[in-house]
């Protein structure tokens, strides 16, 4: 069983608060886990979203980027689209994915700190919050893994509640459980 690699990515912050320069070009796939859209900037993919109902996806994509325009691009995107399923899928990409990645100043605060949980492992948002020197914003923390729009490139499925247990994901609890399973049995058959 392959591991997924997160040295695929090259993690393209923007200057906190800096709009994503568009228009956004998007195409879908199917993965493992569901259907796959991607959102590619000028820079770099800008957005991943996992679910079952494309049409659901690009609203989705609207909803994150309401004042830049969306492009359907299926063909001159089909490449990145599949460098991004075969990421999800296990498989080796091809070649380095480049994204794209927005948010607030302490959004990417949490989200280059998620990047540093390894697969596999997670972390509770009280440990997030001290991990980052603000141990009384757990609630920021949420919130921050909440707004995340690259699902898998930006791991946050990897943060649960105190006790252990899952709470809240952007693409659905289930698909949260069947990832940390899924790393759980690739990290104990290492």
């Amino acid at each position: 069983m392959k591991t997924r690699s997160f040295s695929t990515f090259t993690y393209n912050f923007r200057a906190p608060g800096s709009p994503v320069e568009g228009p956004i070009r998007f195409a879908a796939g199917q993965t493992v886990l569901g259907k796959v859209l991607i959102g590619r900037s000028q820079r770099g993919i800008c957005a991943i979203f996992l679910g079952e109902d494309e049409q659901a996806l690009r609203d989705q994509l609207g909803e994150a980027f309401p004042r830049i325009e969306l492009q359907a691009c299926q063909p001159s995107l089909q490449h990145e689209v599949n460098q991004v399923i075969a990421f999800i899928d296990k498989s080796v990409p091809e070649a380095v994915i480049n994204l794209d990645i927005g948010g607030t100043a302490f959004e990417q605060k949490v989200w280059r700190a998620l990047c540093g949980i390894p697969a596999g492992q997670t972390r509770s948002y009280s440990e997030m919050a001290r991990n980052i020197g603000a141990p009384e914003a757990v609630r920021a923390v949420a919130g921050a893994c909440a707004a995340n729009v690259l699902a898998i490139a930006i791991p946050c499925h990897r943060v649960v509640r105190s006790d252990g247990s899952i709470s809240g994901y952007r693409w659905g609890i289930e698909r949260k459980r069947a990832l940390l399973a899924e790393e759980s049995a690739e990290k104990s058959a290492v």
